[in-house]
C-alpha cells in the first residue's frame, strides 16, 4: 500500500498535537459535567450565577451534557459514576454534609475521574488536607480587586492554548498557605504589576516565589486529573472571550484524562487515609 508524503505530515502532526497539549480528543457528546457550587459559612461569591450560566452555555454550544447543584446528597459513589468530570465554580468553606460525601469525592478522583476549580474553589474544604493537596493548596489572602498582569510559563499547555504570553486583566490575586509540591504552573501572577499598597504583605505571601506567583495549574493527583485558576473574580469574567478560552481549555484538557474510570483502582476506606 502506498502511503503519502501528506498522510504522514498529517498523522505526524496530529501526535505531535496531543504531545504537545497532553490531551486525547474529545467526545463532547459523551462528556457529562456536574457543577457544583455549594458554600459553606463565610463569604459567599456574587458571580455563582454567572459561572453556572457560562459553563451551560458553552455545554450547549459544545455539545455536552451540564448538571447544575448546591445539594451535597449528590456525593455518592454511584450517582458520581455518570459524570466525566467535577466542576467546582466558587465554592468556598465546607461543602460537604458528611464524611461520607467526601469518601465518594475521593473514591471518585481515585478511580479516575477529572476536577476542575474556579476561583474560590481554593477557598474549599479548609479543614480536609487530601482535599486541600488534590486543590494544590487553600486560600490564605488576597490584595484588593485591581488590574493585573498575568505570564504563560507553560505555553505548551492545553489550558494556555489561544492566551496572551502577557495577559492583563481586572482580578485577584490568590495566594496560598499548604502548598502542594505536585502542581504544574500554567499561568502566573507577575507581582511586578501588583499596586503598592500591601507591598509588605504580598512579599510576605509570596513566600520563596519571587516576581512569579502561580494562578492556574494543573496535576494528576491519586488516579485523577485536577485543574484550577484562581480566577474569574468579576461575574463579567463569565462573558470574556480570553478567560471563557482559558476554563475551556481547562475543562477539555481534564475530560481528555478522565473518559474512562477503573473501579479497581479505588483503595480509599476513610477520607484522610495515605496517598499511595
Amino acid at each position: 500500500m502506498k502511503i503519502s508524503y501528506r498522510y504522514i505530515l498529517l498523522t505526524l502532526f496530529i501526535l505531535i498535537s496531543c504531545y504537545v497539549y497532553g490531551q486525547s480528543e474529545v467526545k463532547w457528546k459523551n462528556v457529562k459535567v456536574l457543577v457544583y457550587t455549594k458554600n459553606g459559612k463565610g463569604y459567599v461569591h456574587d458571580n455563582i450565577e454567572s459561572s453556572v450560566k457560562c459553563i451551560q452555555k458553552l455545554g450547549q454550544e459544545k455539545g455536552f451534557n451540564v448538571v447544575a447543584s448546591d445539594d451535597p446528597s449528590v456525593f455518592t459513589e454511584d450517582n458520581l459514576k455518570q459524570y466525566t468530570f467535577l466542576l467546582f465554580a466558587n465554592t468556598n468553606n465546607d461543602v460537604f454534609d458528611s464524611n461520607e460525601q467526601r469518601l465518594a469525592f475521593r473514591k471518585y478522583i481515585e478511580a479516575g475521574g477529572g476536577f476542575v476549580g474556579l476561583h474560590s474553589a481554593l477557598g474549599t474544604e479548609r479543614n480536609w488536607a487530601w482535599f486541600k493537596m488534590m486543590l494544590g493548596g487553600s486560600f490564605a489572602w488576597h490584595p484588593k480587586f485591581q488590574s493585573l498582569t498575568l505570564k504563560v510559563i507553560d505555553a505548551k499547555h492545553a489550558s494556555a492554548k489561544g492566551l496572551p504570553a502577557s495577559w492583563t486583566k481586572e482580578d485577584e490575586c490568590y495566594f496560598l498557605k499548604e502548598m502542594y509540591p505536585g502542581i504544574n504552573v500554567v499561568l502566573a501572577h507577575d507581582l511586578t504589576s501588583l499596586r503598592k499598597d500591601d507591598e509588605e504583605k504580598v512579599k510576605a505571601a509570596s513566600g520563596s516565589f519571587n516576581r512569579y506567583y502561580p494562578a492556574a495549574w494543573y496535576q494528576h493527583y491519586d488516579g485523577g486529573t485536577v485543574w484550577i485558576t484562581t480566577l474569574g473574580h468579576d461575574k463579567k469574567d463569565y462573558e470574556d472571550p480570553t478567560y471563557l478560552n482559558h476554563i475551556f481549555q481547562g475543562m477539555q484538557f481534564v475530560a481528555s484524562h478522565a473518559q474512562k474510570r477503573d473501579a479497581s483502582k479505588v483503595y480509599a476506606t476513610e477520607i484522610e487515609q495515605p496517598i499511595k
